[in-house]
């Protein structure tokens, strides 16, 4: 408790300012957490990573899986920054029905206080995307649904354009990526402005940027050109940062300062090295599709040889 009273101004700063309308994060995630542990690891330090900035989250109420393991990094980031002080910054969203599925004496649902109970699915993704901006962290089928719903209602006008992370643990969304971008180059869908992460660390580095960044009065054709410059410059953000003594704020200095009193030798310099990242960071990540690719081929062939055996055995 001793660290509590050394940080008693802080957490009296930081109670203060979740009781405002602060920037408000709305996770989309499995209540499965997948065959691999990294997935639930790295949800949880999602959580982490949305107390560290101040954010607040929003999320359908699952007590398991992606999105179990995200409310329990919240609540034990909250809980060691503020020393269990009341005011947990989660909102929960679902219906009565899906309520009903989750035990009231469930160790996570028990401390959300702020559950909204929405009469319908509809109403339940309309009110989640008040948020301010939307990760997408691996899940099945309703996390899939969630992610086209938001892209038809950003794409109609009935959703202002906002950044979306893709939490893309272990190559998660290559190839839903591949098809958003594909359906978008074949004129059968604007394009969607998203931000993708591998993992807690770079996911860090964008919380960091779009809190920065971000403001709620853009137009939607301002806000999908800031998303689309995280994009861009986040591979020289993540070249930059080494460690943790290099911060995100400092390297926005540094930028800015270039910008505003730099020579054109200077100014060009820096473009060139923003660039330079950006595509270090796509020609890694196409050899990373690559090998996917090839282990997808792989699988294929395995599959085709299978059943000639069962043809030929008939």
């Amino acid at each position: 408790m001793s660290d509590c009273k050394l940080d008693k101004n802080v957490v009296d700063s930081f109670v203060a300012q979740n009781k405002k309308a602060g920037l408000r994060v709305f996770v989309a995630g499995g209540h499965r957490g997948g065959t691999d542990p990294v997935y639930v690891a790295e949800a949880y330090n999602l959580g982490r990573q949305i107390i560290k900035m101040d954010f607040k989250l929003d999320f359908g109420l699952s007590n398991s899986g992606i999105m179990g393991a995200v409310a329990r990094g919240v609540i034990d980031g909250w809980n060691k920054k503020q020393c269990k002080i009341q005011g947990l910054p989660i909102q929960a969203i679902t219906t009565p029905e899906y309520y009903n599925l989750y035990s009231q004496d469930d160790e996570i649902v028990k401390q959300i206080e702020n559950v909204i109970l929405a009469s319908t699915l509809e109403e339940r993704k309309q009110k989640l995307l008040n948020a301010d901006f939307v990760v997408f962290a691996p899940g099945g089928v309703g996390t899939l649904d969630e992610l086209a719903y938001d892209c038809v209602a950003m794409q109609d006008g009935l959703l202002p354009i906002k950044p979306f992370v893709f939490y893309n643990v272990n190559g998660f969304f290559h190839h839903l990526l591949e098809f958003l971008k594909d359906i978008a180059a074949q004129g059968f869908a604007d394009p969607i402005p998203f931000i993708v992460v591998d993992n807690s660390n770079d996911l860090s580095v964008v919380f960091r940027l779009l809190k920065m960044r971000y403001n709620k009065n853009h137009t939607t054709a301002e806000a999908y050109a800031n998303a689309r410059q995280v994009a861009y410059e986040l591979p020289y953000f993540l070249k930059r940062k080494t460690d943790s003594s290099v911060h995100v704020e400092d390297i926005i200095a540094e930028m800015d300062k270039v910008y505003a009193e730099g020579t054109d030798e200077e100014k060009n310099n820096l473009a060139e090295e923003i660039d330079q990242a950006y595509l270090e960071k796509e020609i890694e990540r196409m050899y990373e599709r690559l090998a996917k690719t090839g282990r997808d081929t792989s699988v294929v062939s395995d599959k085709l040889t299978a059943l000639k055996q069962r043809r030929l055995r008939k």
